[in-house]
């Protein structure tokens, strides 16, 4: 077995004991499969046809695994901006599948975003940051709450950055037409992560920046990247990559229903979406709706398009998982909560291992 550990490539054994890896043994030779760490993705809407966008507890489970079969052992189901009934709603639903272990936490991408930027978010339920509201989802979640997006440039956003970073919830800058120094601010004020850069965004410019550039440069910002060939050309996630290092890049899927599904008509938090191709695009304007992506497609898109399997084990499981408070899993290092995948030489699964246990 070629395990992948963060200091390199160990040919050998992984040992586990009580859910946690015990050891990893060399064991001379060259060759086998792969040993990758669990995939960690922290902003997903669905797949396999279900969603978590509607806040149901039984499409939750459904949806977590699909994904799980893909690889991703840890997945933050990822709300759209909703009305606060909703939101509510869905964080009373999914605290215990946090509990249970079939979700990692819940992120809301909105409601908190720029109109002019929102993307494939419900235009009717923005609003702007609300610490009353946050503080009860908060409550509400019981430590379920993982990552909240938000607009650098909404009237309200310094002060719940500052609230939320200081209880412990990672923020993450999207959905926004700020400048380059109204993201430096929210920078400073606690956030820590950059949704989907360049999707959701003012785009960069060489005399206004915007907030790509800014959130590339930040060393305390980990930046979101979907590695789809459709969110990011390769050569655009590969510069990026080279930017921020695998310790600040984290690949996503931004998955919606539709990944696994056929091409055909669908549902993003009560809008309407097509997919042809397998590119998810708004009907009534075609604009990009979320993907049909896999943590398992993803990565082996990022290898393939240059990126070395150490980075990208990095990319797709160490970085994403710290960026959310997930301290205990990411990598295959003793101690960590042994959550491994088998790959064959072309990079396709063969097992998936959670907690030392094959559920795939």
């Amino acid at each position: 077995m070629r395990i992948v550990t963060p200091d390199g490539i160990v040919n050998g054994r992984l040992v586990t004991d009580g859910g946690l890896i015990a050891a990893v043994e060399e064991q001379g030779g060259s060759g086998g499969h792969w040993v990758v760490p669990g995939f960690v993705d922290i902003h997903n809407h669905g797949g396999g046809g279900h969603t978590f966008t509607t806040g149901e507890a039984a499409e939750a489970r459904l949806a977590a695994e699909f994904h799980l079969k893909h690889g991703a052992t840890s997945i933050v189901a990822s709300l759209v901006t909703s009305p606060p009934e909703l939101m509510s709603a869905a964080t009373a639903a999914f605290r215990p599948l946090v509990g249970d272990g079939t979700l990692a936490g819940i992120h809301y991408e909105g409601p908190y975003l720029s109109e002019i930027r929102c993307g494939a978010q419900n235009p009717d339920y923005l609003r702007h940051p609300d610490l009353d509201e946050l503080a009860a989802l908060i409550n509400l979640g019981g430590g379920a709450v993982r990552m909240v997006t938000i607009a650098p440039e909404l009237p309200g956003a310094l002060a719940a950055t500052k609230m939320l970073a200081d209880a412990g919830v990672a923020v993450a800058i999207g959905h926004t037409d700020a400048t380059y120094e109204q993201t430096l601010a929210m920078i400073t004020a606690g956030a820590s992560v950059g949704t989907h850069v360049f999707n959701g965004m003012r785009p960069p410019h060489h005399r206004e920046p915007g907030p790509v550039f800014a959130l590339l440069r930040a060393p305390a910002i980990v930046c979101e990247f979907v590695a789809d060939g459709v969110h990011l050309h390769d050569g655009t996630l590969t510069f990026a990559a080279g930017v921020t290092g695998p310790e600040r890049a984290a690949l996503i899927t931004d998955a919606m229903a539709a990944a696994g599904m056929p091409d055909g008509s669908y549902e993003l938090g009560g809008l309407s979406v097509d997919v042809a191709g397998g590119v998810a695009r708004l009907s009534h304007n075609g604009s990009i709706a979320g993907s049909t992506l896999t943590m398992d497609a993803a990565f082996r898109r990022a290898v393939h398009a240059g990126l070395s399997i150490i980075d990208v084990c990095q990319m797709a499981a160490t970085t994403p998982a710290r960026a959310v408070g997930l301290h205990d899993r990411g990598s295959l290092t003793v101690g960590a909560r042994a959550d491994f995948l088998v790959l064959d030489d072309s990079l396709r699964i063969l097992e998936v291992h959670k907690a030392g246990v094959r559920v795939a």
